[in-house]
């Protein structure tokens, strides 16, 4: 006899490997030749294509889907580590500052999380925060580009902050695999 289980089946839309996200092909953060030249270059290709990972498991997603809480007792949700990151993104530019810190987008400790709320106007303003603060942290690193260089109060590499980014991203985007895979059944790649 057959369980019935609150389990999503497990799925994915691609075809020649069913275990990944998506078919090669299909993926826009494969491309076709020799990488970036440089390491800033390098690594800010890796950044990049950490944060449209992170996009492509929120992708075809409501609002209730993506404020789910699906690894109880966690508060985390794809929505939360939307919020989550575009707050990270200023507290890096904070790193790189000499003067008074910026506020934090969503109030105390946690709030990005326990804020992620199933509401579009939730959804639309955590992606637009999201994209405001990479544009705006990416602007700030640009005009460092010696990785040696020290910068802000605490008089950190350029190198080790490009580095946590991609670290903080490749993290999340390993918690929106299993958050994903709870909520429909998406796997991961």
């Amino acid at each position: 006899m057959e369980r019935m289980s609150d389990q999503p089946a497990r799925w994915s839309q691609a075809t020649v490997y069913p275990d990944m996200w998506a078919d090669p092909d299909d993926d826009p953060r494969n491309s076709e030749g020799p990488g970036p030249d440089g390491e800033f270059a390098t690594l800010q290709q890796f950044l990049t294509d950490y944060r449209m990972t992170l996009r492509m498991k929120c992708d075809g997603l409501d609002a209730e889907q993506l404020a789910h809480r699906s690894i109880p007792p966690s508060t985390m949700s794809l929505l939360g580590l939307v919020r989550h990151l575009a707050e990270a993104e200023r507290d890096w530019r904070n790193w790189i500052s000499d003067g008074d810190p910026l506020p934090k987008l969503y109030g105390e400790k946690d709030a990005d999380f326990n804020g992620a709320v199933a509401e579009q106007a939730v959804v639309d303003a955590a992606y637009f925060d999201l994209e405001r603060e990479q544009a705006a942290t990416d602007a700030a690193l640009a005009e460092h580009p010696d990785l040696s260089e020290r910068v802000g109060k605490d008089r950190i590499a350029v190198r080790e902050l490009m580095v946590h980014r991609i670290e903080e991203y490749a993290r999340h985007c390993g918690h929106a695999d299993l958050l994903r895979e709870r909520i429909d059944g998406r796997v991961g790649q």
